[in-house]
C-alpha cells in the first residue's frame, strides 16, 4: 500500500492496527511506548520511548519482533551514551558493540557505544520496575571489576602492563594490557553501525593462541582483542 500525508481512512485503519501491534510487541520486551498519534500522522506517526524517537510507524511496522526490539535498543543505547557527555555538541554514534561477559550479571547486557570522536562509552541494559533501562556503566578498570565481567585472569604471550599497538576497524590504537582472558572460540556477534550492521564471523583459535587481551587505550572503555590484532610488540 502507498501512503501519503493525506492520511486516508484505509491508512488510518492500518495505522491503528499497527500501533496496537507494535505496542503489544514492545510490552512483551518490557518496553513501554509513548502514545502513538496515528490519528493525526497515520503510518508516518513517530514511535517514541520517553520522548526518544525510534522510527516511524511505517518503518517499524515492516519489521519482525526481534528487529523491532533491536531498533529500540540501538536508539536507547545511543541516547544514553550521548547523555553521559553532558555537552550540547552534536556528536554522532558510529557503532554499537555488545560485550561478551560472564553470567550472571546484575544487568541484561553491556554494550560499547563508539562515537565519531572514537570515544567508547559503556552502556548497560537492565530491568528496573518491570521496564528496560539504559544507563552509563561506571567502569573503573580495577581487578575485581574486571574479574566480575570477564572471569579469572589468564596468562598470555604478552603480560599485564605491556604496552602494545592493536588494529581495529582499519585503525591503530596503543595502550596497556590491563587484563587477560581465555580466547576459546569467539562467538558470532553483530556490530551495528550508523548504516546498519555487519556480522563478525566466529573464528576457532589454535592451541598457540590461548588468550584475549583487554587493552586500555584511554578512550573510555578498553578494547578486547585477540592475538592476531596485535601489530606491534611491547615497548
Amino acid at each position: 500500500m502507498t501512503y501519503s500525508h493525506r492520511n486516508s481512512a484505509n491508512e488510518q485503519l492500518e495505522a491503528s492496527q499497527k500501533a496496537r501491534q507494535i505496542t503489544a510487541i514492545c510490552e512483551q520486551f518490557q518496553i513501554t511506548l509513548d502514545p502513538i498519534d496515528w490519528q493525526q500522522f497515520g503510518m508516518y506517526a513517530p514511535v517514541k520511548v520517553n520522548n526518544i524517537e525510534i522510527a516511524s510507524l511505517l518503518g517499524l511496522g515492516q519489521r519482525e519482533n526481534e528487529e523491532i526490539l533491536r531498533q529500540v535498543q540501538i536508539k536507547l543505547f545511543a541516547h544514553a551514551a550521548l547523555e553521559t557527555l553532558h555537552t550540547s555538541n552534536g556528536h554522532k554514534v558510529l557503532m554499537w558493540s555488545p560485550v561478551d561477559v560472564v553470567l550472571p550479571q546484575p544487568f541484561l547486557s553491556l554494550w560499547i557505544i563508539t562515537l565519531e570522536t572514537d570515544e567508547r562509552i559503556p552502556i548497560i541494559e537492565s530491568i528496573r520496575n518491570g521496564q528496560r533501562v539504559y544507563e552509563h556503566y561506571q567502569f573503573n578498570g580495577d581487578g575485581q571489576q574486571l574479574a566480575e565481567l570477564f572471569g579469572p585472569v589468564n596468562e598470555g604471550v604478552y603480560r599485564l602492563g605491556d604496552t602494545i599497538t592493536i588494529k581495529e576497524r582499519e585503525r591503530q590504537y596503543s595502550g596497556e594490557i590491563i587484563y587477560i582472558i581465555p580466547a576459546g572460540k569467539m562467538s558470532t556477534s553483530r556490530k551495528y553501525t550508523s548504516r546498519g550492521y555487519h556480522t563478525v564471523s566466529s573464528a576457532a583459535y589454535t592451541n598457540e593462541v590461548v588468550s584475549r587481551y583487554i587493552v586500555d587505550c584511554n578512550d573510555g572503555f578498553p578494547h578486547i582483542v585477540n592475538h592476531s590484532q596485535i601489530i606491534q610488540l611491547p615497548v
